[in-house]
């Protein structure tokens, strides 16, 4: 099998890839099911299930996980005594926020400027297309080369933790020797990348109240505590002047010593509008790969329009931590919820909920599996030398899978470059991105097999 029928294999499939993207992106899968039918995220495993029985698999089945949704797993037999690799991806995907913003519907991909554009398109669905497109390419030249196990998860997005819980429940359904977590991106469009650290994350509610209901501002505001304000308080007390996250007892200097994240391209990535300050302080690769960032996701309280003259009683943010490799996400869970009750002013009683935690990732980059991916990328992205980045974002199954098998190298690369915008308006993923990944796992899985 030569490299160049695996790539032109995989240009001839571009068609169908395109179809087929189609199709899933068409499934409205937020595993928010007050906000999404339960049906549109049933709708999508089952598309996954049939597509992979469509490939060969056995033992396709739908895992009904702890978190109320469902993963799905298939098996794909390959030579006797091969090794084991497991692909992931997830089928579920964000909201798409304001669809107003969107120039075209969030749920049709939509070809425009040499981008396919649609919510999951590169977030994560189109790393399921990813996977077919590499096996398909392997079938169609010589076979496939490992034993390949498939899981491709209903919620991710919601931080809720089913399949970490399903998995640690069966221990022995996703053991392989190498997983390939299909979730990160490169850091560049065009630059083979492998993702070496994640951030891991907390979620946490807060809520404060100080009167047993809402008051007239006018008779009763200046002495009133007001419950918007006093959580506006705690929730300014996590950032310093210059926007650093200040959690007590948490540390925030680290440095990270490798590819570095230009200001002037972050500033474009992150479309910071002119005259805009960045925030934190060391350089942007420390700031988002290395060092914690509190955000503040949402705050209940009334809205602007309809708004009376009233002293709030009560009011909640949910609130996320991230947690850089090193940190363990409990522990910082635990500072977080008491630097909110250390700062809350004025003896305004307050509580802290978690609704979901994932620990930061680390892997072995000097592992025969990097080697193989490393000389993969280089051909399929005609030489360029494979680079080794962080993600400032959270995939706690890697932090799971790594607990439950430390034996097992697991690899992380994907669609979601820059440009794809993952859980912004109008995310697309690029083509050529897609076409020169599918290459790139269908030629790791075949140095891997003889590695």
């Amino acid at each position: 099998m030569s490299s160049n029928s695996v790539a032109e294999t995989v240009a001839s499939l571009m068609p169908r890839a395109k179809a087929e993207l189609t199709e899933l992106v068409a499934f409205k899968s937020v595993a928010d099911f007050d906000q999404y039918p339960r049906s549109e995220s049933e709708g999508a495993a089952n598309w996954v299930a049939d597509a992979l029985r469509a490939e060969g698999f056995q033992d396709v089945a739908l895992l009904d996980t702890p978190d109320g949704t469902q993963s799905v797993y298939g098996f794909l037999p390959g030579p006797e005594g091969a090794k084991t690799v497991l692909l992931y991806a997830h089928y579920d995907v964000q909201p798409p926020l304001d669809e107003a913003a969107w120039v075209s519907p969030p749920f049709e991909l939509t070809e425009r400027d040499g981008r396919w554009y649609g919510r999951g398109s590169a977030d994560c669905k189109g790393g399921v297309v990813m996977h077919l497109l590499a096996l398909r390419a392997l079938k169609a030249n010589g076979g496939v080369p490992v034993h390949v196990k498939v899981i491709v998860e209903g919620s991710e997005e919601q931080g809720t933790g089913g399949l970490q819980a399903y998995a640690e429940e069966h221990p022995e359904l996703l053991t392989a020797d190498t997983i390939v977590i299909g979730d990160a991106g490169n850091f560049r469009a065009g630059l083979p990348t492998v993702t070496s650290t994640l951030r891991g994350m907390t979620l946490v509610r807060v809520q404060v109240d100080t009167l047993e209901g809402n008051l007239h501002s006018g008779q009763f505001g200046g002495a009133a505590p007001d419950a918007l304000a006093a959580l506006i308080r705690v929730l300014d007390s996590l950032r310093a002047e210059d926007g650093s996250t200040t959690v007590d007892g948490l540390a925030d200097d680290a440095e990270w010593d490798g590819l570095q994240y230009e200001e002037a391209a972050f500033r474009q990535d992150a479309k910071v509008l002119e005259g805009v300050e960045l925030i934190g302080t060391g350089t942007v690769a420390d700031r988002i790969w290395a060092r914690p960032a509190v955000t503040v996701l949402g705050i209940d309280c009334p809205p602007v329009v309809g708004a009376t003259p009233s002293v709030q009683a009560g009011a909640r943010a949910l609130v996320s931590l991230r947690v850089p490799p090193g940190m363990d996400a409990a522990e910082a869970t635990k500072l977080l919820d008491a630097h909110v009750v250390a700062h809350t002013p004025w003896g305004a009683r307050v509580s802290t909920e978690q609704i979901g935690e994932g620990q930061p990732f680390r892997a072995d980059t000097s592992s025969p599996a990097y080697a193989s991916m490393a000389e993969a990328m280089s051909v399929a992205y005609e030489g360029q030398e494979m680079q080794y980045a962080g993600m400032g974002g959270s995939i706690p199954l890697c932090n799971t899978l790594a607990s439950l098998y430390p034996r097992t190298e697991i690899l992380l690369i994907g669609l979601s470059e820059p440009e794809a915008q993952i859980h912004a308006a109008n995310e697309g993923v690029s083509p050529d991105e897609l076409e020169r990944l599918s290459i790139a796992e269908a030629l790791f899985l075949r140095n891997y097999a003889a590695s």
